[in-house]
């Protein structure tokens, strides 16, 4: 059987978004660990250990970020899909598509701003930690560039018709059905 593009579309953001889960799962975990080490130090063991606050800042950036990408993948994203609803099929998936298109817009546009951003913070130095700061603010593009991708992905896999097949309810008949 040929592969269509829809089902290359579909596969490949699955895989991609299992990776990010994957990634954003460990991110959790560590901040987890993280987060209780800083609560044992402070009230049990007094280390006054100066770095678990800071690391906790960062690893829920860099979890919150790539999650993005995740509710892109699986179309879990707020929408106004009441106002859409009220358009004929033909016409809603017109206005989904475009909504992607300018989805996808914003999130070229945060990936190029957010390249130079993360580039800004490589002379700043987290004192805690020793280091530049730049692989911290790395999170802004890197996140922006994956939705863009996962963007790219769902809309071939979809291609604005991803109300017309609700979870909870009958799909929807073309129009003049």
């Amino acid at each position: 059987r040929k592969m269509l593009v829809q089902d290359w579309a579909t596969i490949t953001s699955e895989r991609v978004n299992k990776v990010v889960e994957f990634v954003v799962a460990g991110l959790m975990l560590a901040l987890v660990l993280d987060v209780w080490l800083g609560v044992v130090d402070r009230y049990y063991f007094r280390w006054q250990l100066p770095w678990p606050e800071t690391l906790a800042r960062y690893l829920m950036i860099w979890a919150a970020m790539l999650a993005v990408s995740s509710g892109i993948a699986r179309r879990d994203h707020i929408g106004l899909t009441a106002f859409v609803m009220i358009f004929p099929v033909s016409v809603r998936r017109l206005v989904l598509i475009a909504a992607d298109l300018l989805s996808l817009a914003l999130f070229l546009y945060v990936t190029w701003y957010g390249i130079a951003f993360a580039q800004s913070g490589a002379p700043r130095h987290a004192m805690i930690f020793g280091m530049s700061l730049a692989p911290f603010y790395a999170a802004i593009p890197v996140s922006a560039a994956l939705c863009s991708v996962q963007l790219v992905l769902v809309l071939l896999r979809d291609l604005g018709g991803y109300l017309d097949k609700p979870v909870f309810s009958e799909p929807v008949l073309e129009d003049g059905q």
